[in-house]
């Protein structure tokens, strides 16, 4: 199952990249917007996923803030 998971992450990932070059490229205004719309589309779909396969958060929660020795070396 991780296997499968990983394979459509790498596909959300793979797809979120080509929209992102095309949208650096000369478009219509039609398919700027339709690429825009896959975009967030696909952004979306690969959150979904990554909290699905993995439920563990890495973000510090609302208002709180990094200790301010967090990430320097003792």
């Amino acid at each position: 199952m991780l296997d499968e998971d990983f394979a459509r992450i790498r596909a959300h990932r793979n797809n979120i990249h080509r929209y992102r070059r095309l949208l650096n490229t000369r478009l219509s205004d039609l398919e700027r917007q339709f690429i825009e719309r896959r975009l967030a589309e696909e952004q979306t779909a690969l959150e979904a996923l990554a909290s699905k396969a993995f439920p563990v958060a890495f973000s510090l929660p609302k208002g709180s803030t990094a200790p301010a020795s967090a990430g320097t070396a003792q």
